[in-house]
């Protein structure tokens, strides 16, 4: 648990599912909500371990409580691209995406099995495994086609046509303006 955030009471359970604080006791006193007293002998929840209660007795209310973050997968082969577009992007969302980082296409197809990402912006021109490929290859999976793909090129119209081809749904010139970087994500992400 993080330390800026403080367990919950009985009645903010009870407020969060829409049920009655003797419904919340219930749950605990059951077993089915881990629970502490406090000194003063009242029940306080972690927010871990309702995040657990929620889930594994699948209450609608998950999604509306505890979003996931869309996830952004960022690929360049040159490492300054890589960390502008990283840090400007937690700069502007703080903490609303997880965003992780690839050298190149093969690193990148490798991350997407396990990082599953909603977004991955990713440079065309790379070495090992280019851009058009990688776009090629996730599109090809069930698995993999619904990522959306931002492409970036400092290489014209030409090679931005040819990632339209290859699957991206849309790609920007180098270098980005930084206004137009931000509108896609956002776009993208929606």
């Amino acid at each position: 648990m993080a330390k800026n955030e403080r367990p919950y009471t009985t009645g903010e359970i009870a407020s969060l599912s829409h049920v009655t604080i003797n419904a919340v006791k219930k749950w605990i006193n059951s077993g089915k909500l881990n629970a502490f007293k406090t000194p003063g002998g009242h029940y306080r929840i972690n927010r871990d371990d309702f995040r657990d209660f929620i889930s594994k007795y699948r209450l609608k209310i998950k999604d509306e409580l505890f979003p996931e973050k869309k996830k952004i997968l960022i690929t360049d082969d040159t490492p300054e691209v890589v960390n502008l577009l990283k840090e400007a992007i937690e700069t502007r969302w703080q903490d609303s995406y997880e965003v992780e980082t690839a050298a190149d296409g093969y690193e990148a197809l490798i991350k997407v099995g396990d990082f599953k990402p909603d977004l991955l912006v990713l440079d065309i021109r790379m070495p090992r495994i280019d851009g058009l490929e990688v776009c090629r290859r996730l599109r090809e999976q069930e698995s993999t086609r619904s990522i959306k793909i931002l492409a970036i090129t400092g290489y014209g119209t030409d090679e931005k046509d040819r990632s339209f081809k290859a699957g991206a749904d849309y790609c920007l010139s180098k270098p980005l303006h930084m206004e137009e970087f931000y509108r896609w994500v956002e776009r993208l992400l929606k």
